[in-house]
């Protein structure tokens, strides 16, 4: 696999029991490294990291709540007490809901900033203190297109993954010098476990959102991990502060 090759490498996946944060998950372990899948429900984390064990691959689950500050120590700790390593983190853990901006509470502001954008600082931060003492490491933020472009119904989602890719360039300038890639992805809409019941219940909606991409489909989670294998491996060792946008072309016009 050359450049590709993950192997000898520990990876944490933040909400890595589900969509692309599984598929991501799953791409990685594929690659070879030992992956870590972070997330709020224990009996989920078990089953998803059982089910890439059955696989042959080597994966385990620490429960944790990415928006508590002690739960994200924890999960560094049971890290480091496993494995005396951190070699790439992804930031997948997130929410979404949807309405008029004039009718939004401030405890779903709240819900999503806290999850979306503060856990995020929360685990790049902690994290990145022990990239920091190795001098090296790989940090991939899940961000959106919708970090570029607005979408109705979903002004508070899109500026928490704005402030994921603006967040993205600040570490990767800051973090440059210890030899730590900072970077983004960027999915366009994707159908995961978080957003299917949505669009099944709102057709017209995802055909507007099919209607909007060139490639005139949705995402599948398995679209995205190519990008994270990339940016995860040596072949991205001079990429860094980048938002990648695998979203079918959403964001040419």
């Amino acid at each position: 696999m050359g450049f590709f090759d993950l192997t000898g490498k520990v990876a944490i996946i933040t909400g890595g029991n589900r969509g692309i944060g599984f598929a991501i998950a799953r791409g990685l372990a594929t690659a070879g490294a030992s992956v870590v899948l972070a997330n709020r429900t224990a009996d989920e984390g078990r089953k998803a990291a059982g089910s890439l064990k059955a696989e042959g691959l080597q994966a385990m689950a620490v429960q944790t709540d990415v928006s508590e500050k002690s739960s994200v120590s924890n999960l560094v700790k049971n890290v480091i007490d496993e494995f005396n390593q951190i070699d790439i983190l992804v930031n997948s853990a997130g929410v979404i809901q949807r309405g008029p901006v004039e009718d939004f509470t401030e405890e779903q502001w709240d819900h999503i900033i806290n999850i979306n954008l503060k856990g995020l600082f929360l685990c790049c931060q902690m994290f990145g203190q022990e990239m920091i003492k190795r001098k090296k490491g790989k940090i991939i933020n899940i961000s959106s297109n919708v970090s570029e472009i607005i979408q109705p119904g979903r002004v508070v989602y899109a500026v928490s993954k704005a402030g994921v890719s603006h967040l993205t360039r600040g570490l990767a300038l800051e973090w440059a010098k210890y030899n730590i890639n900072v970077n983004a992805i960027g999915p366009g809409p994707t159908i995961t476990e978080l957003n299917k019941k949505y669009f099944e219940e709102n057709p017209d909606d995802l055909q507007e959102r099919i209607d909007s991409i060139p490639m005139a489909r949705v995402g599948d989670p398995l679209d995205h991990v190519g990008a994270a294998i990339f940016l995860a491996s040596d072949a991205s060792n001079y990429v860094t502060g980048q938002t990648l946008l695998v979203d079918g072309g959403s964001t040419i016009w």
